[in-house]
């Protein structure tokens, strides 16, 4: 199969990632630091080196800061519904993930006040100021992605979390396409809160998010056993236990330690510039075929992440999908989880055919998919 739907989540994991969730499961099936034995111990010193490599790969202040949770969905929940927004204002983006916005509305339903800041593609400046202009005296969060999982566009984010730095507001940013993939330093950035995605640019198994904390969170979504403080009924306000009840994914999260490894050895850089010089050459040659219209700009480094999205004229999303589906290339068709962001382009109708490349796909990938477009372009003519 040519798997180019990564951006919902890698197809292909680093034998290394197979390896250490094989491992785990043989070697760490046990509630990890919740008994004094010796499996116990050892799953609980593997989650925290995983933790210890998060910090280093994103410059967070302190491995404790590192939550785990199920996906990038539930982290992005912690965050909106635990800053204690009540009925105050919270800034997003105008192409943000279901991830964000059904949880901004569910606050919005009681009482919160929420505005979207106009993303301008070819203008970077544009967009921080669109944020500025929403700034409020009650303003109690800016939240947005990185990457838009539709267009690829990268957003300002150093610059949208310098504003917010100077303006004493926490920032939080959904990193589900970058993380892995472009450069986050969340000290630079000036980001209180990063929600990160690891199946996708962490390479890890499906099942395990990551929360990264700089600022506590005053509410909690979820409360129950942490292994800590158990004679306390309340829940702990320690993290990461506050925000971990229940019995965090060990295999899972092996894998994001494994998949950190990969990145590692590789280099982030070269991950990148790879996987950008298969969408660029990808890119080039799409536009030429005619009825072609892409929705994505020319992939350019650290504008964009890997990802492209286009449709035929006269030709539904989908069809195109189970056409390339039925040759064995996958794509992902439709609305991606993001009507806004399609609402932003004008595709929320029938949304695009999204492409998204990883350093594991190749050149003749690539050549793959385009030979099967323009077969589809000459069954569409005819």
């Amino acid at each position: 199969m040519v798997y180019l739907d990564n951006a919902a989540t890698t197809g292909h994991k680093p034998e290394g990632v197979i390896r250490a969730v094989n491992f785990a499961l043989k070697n760490y099936s046990s509630n990890p630091g919740r008994g004094t034995y010796g499996v116990s111990q050892a799953s609980a010193e593997m989650i925290y080196n995983c933790r210890a490599k998060i910090k280093r790969l994103f410059n967070c202040s302190s491995e404790d800061r590192v939550v785990f949770t199920n996906n990038c969905t539930e982290a992005a929940n912690f965050v909106i519904k635990g800053v204690d927004i009540g009925r105050n204002h919270v800034i997003a983006s105008s192409l943000e993930h279901n991830a964000v916005a059904r949880p901004l509305r569910t606050i919005e339903k009681s009482g919160a006040q929420v505005e979207f800041a106009e993303v301008i593609f070819d203008d970077d400046g544009a967009t921080v100021r669109s944020f500025e202009r929403l700034i409020r005296p009650n303003t109690r969060l800016v939240i947005c992605t990185h990457a838009s999982n539709v267009t690829g566009h990268i957003l300002p984010i150093k610059e949208i979390g310098e504003m917010c730095f100077k303006n004493n507001i926490p920032f939080a940013v959904d990193a589900a396409q970058t993380a892995g993939v472009v450069p986050i330093d969340m000290q630079k950035m000036h980001i209180d809160y990063l929600c990160v995605a690891p199946h996708k640019g962490l390479y890890s198994p499906m099942g395990v998010g990551i929360l990264i904390a700089e600022k506590d969170l005053p509410k909690t979504v979820i409360e129950g056993g942490t292994g800590t403080e158990s004679a306390n009924i309340e829940q702990p306000l320690d993290f990461p236990e506050r925000m971990e009840s229940g019995t965090v994914n060990v295999p899972a999260i092996a894998g994001v330690s494994a998949g950190i490894d990969f990145i590692n050895r590789v280099g982030l850089e070269k991950i990148y510039a790879y996987e950008l010089m298969l969408a660029q050459r990808f890119y080039k040659r799409l536009k030429d075929i005619p009825g072609i219209k892409i929705y994505t700009p020319y992939p350019k480094a650290l504008a964009t992440v890997p990802t492209i999205s286009f449709n035929f004229e006269g030709a539904l999303s989908s069809d195109v999908a189970v056409f390339l589906s039925e040759r064995n290339i996958a794509v992902r068709s439709g609305l991606h989880c993001s009507p806004m962001a399609h609402k932003r382009i004008g595709t929320l109708d029938d949304g695009t055919v999204r492409v998204c490349f990883s350093y594991f796909n190749t050149e003749y990938d690539v050549e793959i998919i385009l030979r099967v477009l323009r077969s589809y372009k000459r069954l569409l003519k005819n």
